[in-house]
């Protein structure tokens, strides 16, 4: 696993023994982490610290130029609302950890332009799998169902 991802992921664990949804994001620009997040809707009582959303928050205001130039990690598929932000700030890469356990918006992305890979990490489909059969309410909750 390359150190982006495995930077994510981190996040992700981290916000999973904070008691939240193990979902984690690093923001990268020209190899270095500009901001890095994790789901933190339930510590926070937020309706939009998605794990992508926390890792922009993080990253501080950024010019356009930047944003253009980076790349961002996230260990799950991204939602219609943090696809939303990567198109409002052109970021034209996206490294997806797994879209297996859910499925976000790569199509969109794509036909924006965007470059969508996704691994199918082992690591990051077992973390979400777990998660989802022991807090489907919350899990449900938190895409919106």
């Amino acid at each position: 696993m390359d150190k982006y991802m495995q930077a994510a992921l981190d996040e992700a664990r981290q916000g999973l023994a904070e008691g939240g949804i193990p979902i984690g994001s690093v923001l990268v620009h020209r190899g270095r982490i500009l901001g890095r997040g994790h789901n933190r809707r339930v510590q926070s009582g937020s309706t939009v610290l998605h794990g992508e959303m926390d890792a922009l928050e993080n990253a501080g205001r950024q010019p356009a130029s930047v944003y253009r130039d980076c790349v961002l990690y996230t260990t799950l598929s991204p939602c219609p609302m943090c696809s939303g932000a990567i198109l409002l700030y052109g970021i034209p890469s996206v490294v997806v950890g797994e879209n297996r356990t859910f499925m976000g918006e790569e199509a969109l992305l794509r036909s924006r332009g965007v470059d969508v890979e996704v691994l199918q990490s082992k690591d990051c489909i077992d973390m979400m799998t777990a998660f989802i059969e022991a807090s489907p309410e919350l899990w449900n909750e938190d895409i919106g169902e």
